[in-house]
């Protein structure tokens, strides 16, 4: 109950014409998969050879985020969307045909921003900031509890957290070396 009764406070409490013309802006997946592409496209143009080797590690977190959110977690735990069962909702989307728990943007989005929040401190903020955002657009558009955006930051912690682990690891062995072979020669 406590579930349902945040996530009616913010999708019908705090909608309004400004948050219903943007959430579905910023929750929409083609507009992300357009923004995380141009960043990686920017990371592998203007990036140095670390952050050119942390765009595989960020697809590799993309990849495991969205896999653990939505094809092994939605199907265990079964837990519909809140669009499919509550009526006097703002839906702002189309509701959707699967589960609701986790909510795979929020563990996509918090996976990325752990990712880089971790290997490039200086872009913490903006990155949790921008995923909270995207997080929070799932609840205001009608197709996520405030847990299943919960459950999806866990997720995304937990899949950020093993990528970074290999990163640092991986850094550590390949990257630095050649750097260091590269100063001395």
């Amino acid at each position: 109950t406590i579930d349902r009764s945040v996530f009616h406070f913010i999708n019908v409490g705090l909608s309004n014409p400004v948050t219903d013309w943007l959430m579905p802006i910023i929750t929409n997946d083609m507009i992300l998969r357009v923004l995380y592409g141009a960043a990686m496209v920017i990371l592998l143009w203007r990036g140095n050879n670390r952050l050119r080797w942390l765009v595989l590690f960020s697809a590799l977190t993309l990849a495991i985020t969205d896999q653990l959110a939505a094809h092994l977690l939605k199907p265990l735990i079964e837990r519909p969307r809140p669009c499919h069962i509550m009526t006097d909702i703002n839906l702002l989307v189309g509701c959707g045909g699967g589960f609701s728990m986790p909510s795979a943007h929020a563990a996509n989005a918090f996976g990325q921003a752990f990712l880089f929040g971790i290997t490039e401190p200086r872009s913490r903020w903006y990155l949790i900031a921008f995923a909270s955002l995207i997080a929070l657009s799932r609840v205001f558009v009608g197709v996520h509890y405030p847990f299943d955006i919960l459950a999806g930051v866990l997720t995304g912690l937990a899949g950020g957290l093993l990528i970074t682990v290999a990163f640092r690891i991986f850094a550590r062995r390949f990257i630095h070396k050649t750097e260091k072979k590269c100063h001395t020669a």
